[in-house]
């Protein structure tokens, strides 16, 4: 990378890492802070109250990622980190359960996931771009362990309105870097690899494992709201712990969690073993969501349980965009990530929503009843799909003067060595290459690529 991509990728790592820090932290000790605003009488409305930031982002992670590319990147998301910010200062000012929501709505309206990644893309080199990407993925991931242990403990010293508050000047501080660090791009265009392209979306909509996987990550994402809805009061009831205490329980699952993920995706991505590993860590998720319907009654049980779950939750939260990547057309990839990242933000929303309701009106059997009925539904069609090839998405700059012909090249690069699938996209000057995971001859890729620009190689 050079040095302009690696300030991008980690500035706009750490920016969406700050506004995902905001939304996390409350995760833990949301539930148990809303049952002391007035209006909150049930546990449905506390549930849509946490699930409505998910409903308004999937109504437009699409349409602004798309505006991004009309009106500019960065204006996009100076409007959205301004509209989280308020409806964090908003949120903290609440002393009712409906002045919360509008809180959580306006947050959700800063929906600018897609402005970032293309923002990114504008700024980094094809051959770059998949690591830059993965710097966001691992933002993301450590955020999120990072919160679960920092958001109780935080409601202990500043309370929930505090977090909120604290949220609110994350979200500006991370404008500030936006304007400050982060470099204009000298070109801002489309990117297959990151946008949403609407001719695409039928193609994408009608896959039948891209659809799984669109589930999967729906049911996830449902099942994990819903349970958060729940285990702190799980948490709370029987192992007399106050809510500044949970951190104790959500710092060693997690650890574990995350070290258990490690050599479950080396081995599936090495072996060529995804599937295997896919439907272990499904199955395994199942089995903490029936074992949380049936054990709530004990707190070690309780805290076994979530063992369990975060180590199934984080192999599938890194196995599910690895399956989008390989399975998705070479040309749709990002219109693939694009629904899927819609697919979770309803998962967010309904899952909360029904999780609450379920609590309010059958208690936490009910709820975990629900999320094992997710889990065993997405563990039946994670049985049935096909396994993925072992292989990874490969792009090329091509050259912005090259006028060689398209159907030649592309013929070319489908006889090299290990190389699946080939579509040159001459408008974005890119050519998208579905490679074999390992032994292909990226040598020869790259000299026939060279070759049809040598002013340029």
């Amino acid at each position: 990378m050079t040095a302009l991509e690696l300030r991008a990728s980690l500035g706009l790592a750490g920016v969406y890492a700050l506004r995902m820090l905001g939304m996390f932290l409350i995760l833990p000790v949301f539930a148990l802070y809303a049952t002391t605003l007035k209006g909150a009488d049930n546990h449905a409305l506390i549930g849509i109250a946490l699930g409505s930031y998910g409903l308004v982002q999937a109504m437009l992670q699409l349409p602004l990622g798309m505006l991004s590319d009309k009106v500019g990147r960065k204006k996009v998301i100076y409007a959205g980190l301004l509209l989280f910010a308020a409806g964090s200062f908003i949120a903290a000012q609440a002393d009712d359960i409906y002045w919360l929501m509008l809180g959580r709505v306006i947050q959700g309206a800063g929906a600018i996931s897609a402005a970032i990644t293309a923002l990114l893309a504008d700024l980094t080199r094809e051959e770059n771009r998949t690591r830059a990407m993965a710097m966001i993925g691992m933002s993301i991931g450590t955020t999120f362990a990072v919160s679960l242990v920092l958001g109780p403990l935080l409601a202990k010293h500043i309370g929930v309105d505090g977090i909120f508050t604290l949220t609110g000047v994350l979200s500006l501080m991370a404008l500030v870097g936006v304007w400050k660090i982060i470099p204009d791009p000298a070109v801002s265009r489309f990117h297959s690899d990151t946008g949403t392209n609407t001719a695409r979306l039928p193609a994408v909509l009608r896959h039948p494992e891209l659809l799984r996987l669109n589930y999967g990550i729906f049911a996830l994402h449902a099942a994990q709201m819903a349970m958060f809805v729940t285990i702190p009061f799980a948490l709370t009831s029987t192992g007399g712990l106050d809510k500044s205490e949970h951190w104790q329980v959500y710092l060693p699952v997690v650890v574990a969690g995350f070290f258990l993920m490690v050599p479950a995706i080396i081995y599936g991505e090495k072996k060529a073993k995804l599937k295997q590993v896919f439907v272990a860590a499904v199955a395994l998720m199942t089995a903490a969501q029936l074992g949380m319907a049936l054990a709530l009654s004990s707190f070690w049980l309780i805290v076994t349980w979530l063992a369990l779950y975060f180590i199934a939750f984080n192999i599938l939260e890194a196995t599910l965009p690895s399956l989008i990547s390989k399975i998705a057309p070479a040309d749709a990839k990002g219109t693939a990530i694009g629904v899927y990242n819609t697919a979770q933000s309803l998962g967010l929303f309904l899952g909360a929503a029904l999780g609450g309701w379920l609590y309010s009106h059958h208690g936490a059997a009910g709820v975990f009843g629900f999320t094992s009925l997710l889990m065993g539904s997405w563990l039946w069609l994670s049985f049935t799909m096909t396994p993925p090839k072992a292989v990874k998405t490969q792009m090329f700059h091509i050259g912005d003067t090259w006028q060689g012909d398209v159907a030649t090249l592309s013929r070319q690069l489908l006889a090299v060595q290990g190389v699946s699938e080939v579509v040159i996209m001459l408008d974005e000057r890119v050519a998208f290459l579905k490679v074999a995971q390992q032994g292909w001859d990226e040598a020869s890729a790259r000299a026939l690529i060279a070759s049809t620009y040598p002013a340029q190689a």
